[in-house]
């Protein structure tokens, strides 16, 4: 008899909701690509993020907005087929889901099917909960965001904190409930003063993963690339680097190149000879020809 029971150590979206209720915290990172999906895999995180950060991050473009949905497609695709056992999330780009219903259902579909995504994300609050309801009832799992939403990137005038005034704290609260109640499973909340943070994390009974929104969130996201420490230029107060890896690339990549213009590589180790190969070869015909009389 078979069973469809998945293995004790992989993550689904009831055991990290789970966490919320014992007290346990949740690490949540992004990532773009495979290779280091095997990393984030074997480290033990809980959620992965495919982002539209992508955008800044693997494109190079200055926001999120020109990522297209067979970008997030391509890149979570990818991400799944490096991962074992943590629960997989695919942003949904603007204007994927902002237009019409169907078509927004259609494309969070798309993401799971061709994607291999658990879950789609969407920011926004209650402007929203209406679709986040419609693709909850069909099956489609949703993480909110809600606080500093990149998407509205142009409308803030810039990527900055969300939630100082006393009217955006009440705002962002009942953005929270109204996605809670429309079925999302989790919420991201970035970019808010911590105290805000932490009252809408006790407003409500689902996950909240903070970024740059202090430590009273149920759990915390940080771009992969950010903290490896990836790009020295980039400094944002609220991210911690865990290594200095742009130093530790960009000496590896200069001993290549001093080793390749002195000659020191590729060394004997690093070549295949032809004579080692055919030689034993020859050897061993001769040897059983002469052998026969």
């Amino acid at each position: 008899m078979s069973s469809h029971a998945a293995p004790k150590n992989v993550l689904t979206i009831p055991k990290v909701q789970k966490k919320k209720v014992l007290g346990e915290k949740i690490t949540m990172v992004t990532c773009y690509d495979a290779t280091f999906a095997k990393l984030v895999d074997a480290a033990g995180i809980d959620l992965v993020l495919v982002g539209d950060s992508l955008g800044m991050v693997i494109q190079g473009q200055k926001n999120t907005l020109p990522v297209t949905l067979n970008d997030m497609i391509y890149h979570t695709a990818a991400v799944s087929r490096g991962l074992s056992n943590p629960v997989i999330i695919a942003d949904m780009p603007f204007m994927s889901y902002q237009a019409e219903f169907g078509v927004a259902l259609k494309n969070a579909g798309t993401l799971m099917k061709k994607g291999n995504a658990h879950s789609v994300k969407i920011e926004g609050g209650m402007e929203v909960a209406e679709l986040a309801y419609r693709m909850s009832r069909v099956g489609i799992p949703v993480m909110g965001h809600i606080g500093l939403e990149p998407q509205k990137v142009h409308s803030y005038g810039g990527f900055k904190v969300r939630g100082k005034a006393l009217s955006e704290e009440r705002k962002l609260i009942k953005d929270a409930k109204a996605l809670e109640e429309a079925g999302c499973w989790s919420l991201v909340i970035e970019g808010v003063p911590s105290e805000v943070a932490d009252k809408i994390t006790q407003a409500v009974t689902i996950p909240t993963i903070g970024i740059g929104s202090g430590p009273g969130c149920d759990g915390q996201v940080l771009v992969l690339y950010d903290l490896l420490g990836l790009d020295p230029s980039f400094k944002p107060k609220f991210v911690k680097k865990y290594v200095d890896l742009a130093t530790v690339v960009t000496d590896a990549l200069k001993s290549y190149v001093d080793e390749v213009k002195t000659k020191q590589f590729p060394a004997d180790e690093h070549q295949f000879h032809r004579l080692a190969l055919v030689t034993p070869l020859k050897k061993k015909v001769h040897d059983c020809f002469f052998n026969t009389f």
